[in-house]
């Protein structure tokens, strides 16, 4: 019988079928195989193909379900990892994706006979976050890989260290506005008391020139004279002077700078004086570093390492200390080490560059180190430096 017509119903349900996925009852996972009826998956099954794939699984059943288990898992955390990194998602989304790959290992071919299963699985094992909620079970990747916890510590430590830098600046300057506030005198609050009178008959006048009023007999208008307006005039002008020099005062007062603003400018131009000083790099000869890098390989990933020569500022030739060999390594590829107490370190940078010093102990929660100078002109201090200004001398 010839093939089908290419428009006929036929030939257009075949092609349907050769394109996209397949039911799952009709695919073999020992032979991968997609059946597309019954019928054909009926004809696959009495092949003679399939007889010897079935031989090879009977001889060990338990190594064909861990390798399909193996694959199945490694590809789906694969894909959780690489599409929903470590966002929180339904399973069954990340699923669905999964299976939309023709070539994928089906699930009925592994140790878990539901989705609910891998699901809790993952959670036993520790390779998601799985929590199940009315809308079913959500999973979220725990992200192992070394490089990515270093870097998360690198971020953590150094959002502690600008915290832990701007607590100290708002309590210096919350001491320095106390006591400011503690060396000003206390200002006088004036009194308020009730106006009373001795007797109905006694009048109270005020004179809106002064700064108080005066309580006393009210004198006929015949007894104003030149004299009363002559004090009159005196007093305005009295007044007028002096609203003009507390005027003055006040202007003065206003154009001085508070405590707060000139605390806020010396701590500027402090740090101001700070940042001139720093530069970006640090390398120095004969001081110990460690290798952090890993495109050198595991031979030499965390190795310490003495600094020979600085070349360009940026790079330096580095002997190893176990092997001996040397290499030419950029400072963005090493780290300083920090020796035990009591150990001879080089100041890197900051205001007290390429002074040698002693290691006299370590602040963990601030992320520096207590030195004592050994050259230079203040021989002797103590200092406070942060971990990346300093080393230990080889």
């Amino acid at each position: 019988m010839g093939k089908a017509d290419f428009l006929s119903p036929k030939a257009i349900a075949n092609r349907i079928k050769s394109k996209g996925l397949q039911k799952l009852r009709w695919y073999c996972q020992m032979c991968q195989k997609q059946c597309r009826d019954e019928n054909g998956f009926k004809c696959h099954c009495m092949s003679e193909s399939h007889q010897r794939q079935l031989l090879l699984a009977s001889e060990d059943p338990n190594k064909f379900m861990d390798y399909f288990s193996d694959e199945f898992k490694n590809e789906f955390l694969e894909l959780l990892r690489r599409r929903f990194g470590t966002k929180r998602v339904h399973n069954n989304i990340v699923y669905n994706e999964y299976i939309s790959d023709r070539e994928h290992v089906h699930m009925n071919s592994t140790q878990w006979e539901t989705l609910t299963d891998f699901t809790k699985w993952l959670g036993r094992e520790g390779f998601c976050k799985v929590d199940e909620t009315p809308k079913g079970w959500y999973v979220q990747y725990i992200d192992r890989d070394p490089e990515t916890i270093r870097l998360q510590e690198e971020q953590a430590r150094r959002k502690k260290a600008d915290l832990d830098d701007e607590e100290r600046s708002a309590k210096f300057i919350n001491e320095q506005v106390r006591r400011g506030r503690d060396g000003k005198e206390i200002e006088e609050t004036p009194v308020f008391t009730e106006l009373k009178r001795e007797s109905e008959e006694e009048k109270i006048a005020f004179n809106l020139g002064a700064s108080a009023c005066v309580a006393g007999p009210s004198k006929p208008s015949s007894a104003l004279g030149a004299s009363a307006l002559k004090a009159a005039a005196a007093a305005a002008a009295s007044s007028s002077t002096k609203r003009k020099d507390a005027g003055s005062d006040s202007r003065s007062e206003k154009k001085k700078k508070s405590a707060l603003e000139e605390i806020m400018e010396m701590e500027a131009r402090k740090k101001k004086k700070l940042d001139a000083v720093r530069t970006d790099y640090w390398m120095q000869p004969n001081i110990v570093i460690k290798v952090v890098t890993k495109r050198l390989g595991e031979k030499y990933h965390k190795k310490k390492g003495v600094v020979m020569e600085v070349r360009d500022k940026y790079a330096a030739v580095v002997k190893m200390i176990d092997s001996g060999d040397k290499l030419k390594l950029d400072q963005n590829h090493v780290e300083t080490v920090i020796p035990a107490p009591g150990k001879r370190v080089l100041i890197l940078n900051g205001p007290y560059r390429d002074v040698e010093a002693v290691l006299e102990g370590i602040d963990e929660k601030n992320f520096s180190a207590t030195l004592t100078l050994e050259t230079g002109s203040q021989k002797g201090k103590r200092v406070d430096i942060a971990y990346e200004d300093f080393s230990k001398l080889a």
